[in-house]
């Protein structure tokens, strides 16, 4: 093996320079436990150099592990070790202090006894290591492995024994089907500390469950997932590395049934539903079969030990994506979502997006363990918002509304049959959902449409907005205690499930049931009402959208009160609440803002051995290590910096600063003149002249939809958009997110179209919007993308409610430097960032070339120019008139055009 200083990379290529530099960078990362900025163009490989110099660093460092391991086996040096022996202890606590044994002798005697217990645990765990090793290498050699389960499952013994205890013995014998409605007896007020005591033994399954070093990477969306995978097996690690994927219940159930049910929280409660029966039946088993009689219930038929313990091997054996891992699931009829979270402990390599990683109790839920292992951050040029939005928390007015009334009607339903603990938390549940209502301006009992409100915004902190709802007497702790305990959210569920039909009773039932079922009319009643008098939706289908976001509010609505609490305990100082008012109580909201991210990402870095953030575009790092970092109390000496150019020649690239346009008016498109005629005529020139000369597409970014729909507006009655149209065919971004592709496909057919057949049109023009649809994770490669044009800066609203606190947040909080203040820093920042996401959308390749043209003065400061990336900044010109800056374009443009032309 290499030394460390000098680590050999596997690669499927010969490396880029720029590779290999990352690699080191990347290796000595995680060697040291640093955490790392790491900044690689999009094109350059980062996906490849990611995987091969983490999985390079891993394999060295398991054989580290190994060669002591042997060492300390060989008994080379075991002494050196400090440890405290429970043998050594309990042999001097024993011995007479007047012992006629000389001191050589005892200590000869503590010193082997302390030996031999530090031999016994490297045997056992070498022996661990070697076994672990064999069962994957059986499953790579595609042997037919049969498994013989030694103890059932600990979750399924905790959960039977818990149910047992939970059971009220004079109810056994009520038959009654609405059993699993009831919540169960609440005894405390404080958590239990309690080990499990259902699961034990020493068994030698157990040593799959041990959490091996491992290395964990996470990115935005699925698809980027699946991508990083293909690159997996694409690398020279495919064939050795044990790589598990996951995904939430929505894309890895293959269960039709349960998938069909479309949302995301109907398929997590039918999920744990069943999983539910599935306990039942086993307590049924463990008693013998001597259970009430009643229709059975519904359980997962992918869910079985014997299945899912295959699966996991067969996971773990060889490197699946998603999609590939759901096929095989379908086919040998297994639970793809239990089954990955199976093979976490013994995997090397585990992938995963962002909310499971990086929210807590997601986390934990799914058995990810970060103590001492390395995290990947992909795709993290917004990371802050990122962190910002999972712990972020929103209810509109009808969902706190049908809270109320389900929550209302579920307690009279039952309180004869709810112990008095109980009884009391529903009542202080029904109290603060009343106060919340109030705060929006209306009462509950009434239909939320109906209550009319005056259009208002107030931000509070959290104790102001306590004291408005007059809920400040209510222990908000206790109460999201017993929210999760109890797991009253889903069993509301399961209660609107049963009875928010048109018809709940049938003239067969008996007169009991009859009995029971008027006591839900009213129930019945404010639904059917709250359904009949909900706003259509303009621009969908009457009775589609609307339906179905109705059904959506009726399902669940205390999942997302419970979310509200869990937010407003988990942060006092760092966080806001947002009332907006507007119209009605119905389309009210109140939003918990999370003003400090800081505050959950601290424990990520303080658990991992090394935390990498990556992105294609990482400038300005500088709120990274202020917001994230120096925040979370990471000291600048841990964190390293890595930014490599692109693998682009420099005449492949033209970035142009653009001060004004043809007739000579200055481009600064402040607030104040953008919307002047001249302005907007000027960028209608510009557009124009590119057009005219640059061959395939160009996409041009507005700062904002509003001034989009303004800007081209004007250009329609000038007639811009004619003369524009008459060379390039006119293409818009979709106000749908389901429409993008089916435009980027129009767009870029039209372009191929073009290149071939000449004619009028040299190809197609795409208005976008910075932070847009198409301002991320599209590709604008090669013809698609000749030119992109950013139309002014994209600063935000600095006039949001949530943007001013969150500048005065910083104001106060964070150290002023450079003569800027944090929170101006921030608007610059996200501004900067902004752009760098949407300029990045062209250069996708070695052999692509294209221009970027920056229209505004204010990008030539030198504070903004520092803010791009170096691939771009070291080859961008300022252009104090638009003939030079036009020349310069076109001689690029005819250059690439002729060669290529020649080429062909």
């Amino acid at each position: 093996m290499e030394e460390a200083g000098a680590p050999h990379f596997p690669f499927p290529y010969q490396p880029y320079p720029i590779q290999e530099q990352f690699m080191q960078a990347l290796y000595g990362a995680l060697e040291h436990g640093k955490v790392g900025i790491f900044e690689s163009p999009t094109g350059t490989g980062k996906s490849l150099s990611l995987i091969c110099g983490a999985l390079s660093w891993l394999r060295d460092h398991e054989e580290k592990r190994r060669q002591e391991a042997d060492r300390l086996l060989q008994g080379d040096g075991g002494t050196s070790l400090s440890i405290s022996s429970p043998l050594s202890t309990t042999t001097s606590s024993t011995r007479p202090s007047s012992s006629a044994e000389p001191d050589w002798i005892t200590d000869f005697v503590q010193k082997k006894a302390e030996r031999d217990f530090v031999s016994k645990l490297k045997v056992d765990e070498e022996l661990r290591r070697k076994k672990r090793e064999e069962h994957l290498e059986m499953i790579r050699n595609n042997s037919q492995l049969k498994y013989a389960l030694k103890r059932k499952s600990c979750e399924d013994d905790e959960a039977v024994k818990l149910l047992q205890l939970s059971k009220d013995p004079k109810e056994e014998e009520l038959n009654n089907p609405e059993e699993e409605l009831i919540v169960a007896e609440y005894e405390s007020d404080d958590e239990s500390k309690t080990k499990n005591k259902f699961c034990g033994g020493d068994d030698e399954d157990d040593l799959v469950e041990e959490h091996v070093t491992k290395i964990y990477y996470c990115s935005r969306t699925h698809s980027q997932l699946a991508q990083f995978v293909h690159e997996v097996q694409k690398s020279p690690f495919s064939q050795d590395i044990s790589l598990v994927p996951l995904g939430s219940r929505q894309n890895m159930c293959v269960n039709e049934e349960v998938r069909r049910l479309g949302s995301v929280q109907r398929i997590n409660d039918r999920c744990m539903e069943m999983q539910k029966n599935k306990h039942d039946q086993l307590l049924k088993e463990v008693e013998g079969g001597k259970r009430k009689r009643g229709a059975s219930k519904a359980v997962c038929p992918y869910v079985g030990a014997q299945g899912l313990q295959t699966l996991r091997d067969t996971v773990l054996g060889a490197v699946r994506d998603i999609e590939q891992l759901l096929s095989l699931a379908r086919e040998t009829r297994s639970c793809p979502y239990y089954a990955t979270r199976l093979a976490i402990p013994p995997a090397q390599l585990v992938v995963l997006p962002y909310q499971t990683v990086l929210h807590e109790g997601t986390r934990r839920a799914s058995g990810v363990q970060l103590k001492g292992q390395v995290l990947i951050i992909d795709e993290a040029h917004n990371l802050s918002d990122v962190l910002s939005c999972i712990h972020s928390s929103e209810l509109t007015g009808a969902q706190l509304c049908r809270a109320h009334s389900q929550l209302a009607q579920y307690s009279e339903r039952y309180r004869s049959r709810l112990k008095a603990k109980n009884l009391m938390y529903i009542k202080q549940i029904l109290f603060v959902l009343e106060g919340l209502v109030r705060v929006l301006g209306g009462k509950v009992g009434q239909n939320p449409h109906s209550q009319t409100t005056q259009p208002a915004t107030e931000l509070l902190t959290i104790n102001n907005f306590l004291f408005k709802a007059q809920i400040d007497n209510i222990n908000l702790f206790k109460v999201q205690r017993y929210f999760e305990k109890s797991m009253i959210s889903r069993k509301l569920c399961g209660f609107i499930e049963k009875y928010a039909g048109t018809g709940v009773t049938s003239h067969t039932q008996t007169q009991s049931a009859n009995k029971e079922n008027r006591r839900t009319e009213g129930l019945n009643r404010y639904l059917q009402t709250l359904q009949s008098s909900q706003q259509p939706d303009t621009e969908s289908p009457p009775g589609q959208q609307g339906a179905a976001e109705d059904r959506e509010l009726a399902a669940s609505p205390m999942m997302q009160v419970e979310g509200f609490f869990m937010a407003l305990t988990n942060a006092n100082t760092d966080g806001r609440v947002v009332l907006h008012t507007q119209g009605s109580v119905a389309v009210s909201s109140m939003k918990f803002l999370l003003l400090n991210p800081a505050v959950h990402f601290s424990q990520v870095l303080k658990d991992c051995r090394a935390v990498i953030i990556a992105g294609g575009t990482m400038q300005p790092v500088s709120d990274f290590k202020q917001e994230l970092l120096f925040s979370a109390g990471v000291g600048p000496e841990r964190i390293i910096e890595f930014s490599c150019g692109h693998v682009i020649p420099p005449e492949n690239i033209l970035p142009i600063v653009l001060c004004s346009g043809p007739s000579g008016q200055e481009l600064e498109f402040t607030f104040q003149n953008r919307d002047t005629p001249h302005m907007m005529e000027e960028t209608g020139r510009v557009l124009s002249n590119l057009c005219n000369v640059v061959p395939g597409g160009v996409v041009c970014f507005f700062p904002s939809y509003d001034y989009s729909r303004r800007i081209l507006e004007n250009w329609e009655a000038s007639g811009v958009l004619a003369r524009l149209s008459s060379k390039k065919k006119i293409f818009q971004e979709p106000k749908k997110a389901n429409q993008v592709e089916k435009v980027l496909n129009e767009f870029s057919r039209t372009i191929q179209r073009c290149a071939v057949d000449g004619g009028t049109l040299s190809g197609a023009l795409l208005f976008s919007v910075v932070g847009g649809k198409m301002s991320e994770g599209i590709n604008f490669s090669d013809d698609l993308g000749r030119c992109i044009v950013m139309v002014g800066m994209p600063y935000p609203n600095i006039k949001s409610p949530e943007l001013k606190e969150k500048m005065a947040y910083l104001d106060k909080n964070l150290p002023h430097s450079g003569g800027r203040s944090p929170g101006q820093a921030l608007i610059e920042n996200l501004c900067m960032k902004a752009v760098n996401q949407s300029i990045g959308r062209a250069i996708r390749h070695r052999e692509d070339y294209a221009c970027i043209v920056l229209c505004d003065r204010r990008y030539s400061r030198p504070a903004t120019l520092a803010k791009l990336p170096d691939w771009i900044r070291a080859h961008t010109h300022t252009h104090t008139s638009f003939g030079p800056a036009f020349a310069s374009l076109r001689r690029v443009i005819h250059t690439h055009y002729v060669s290529r032309a020649q080429a062909l």
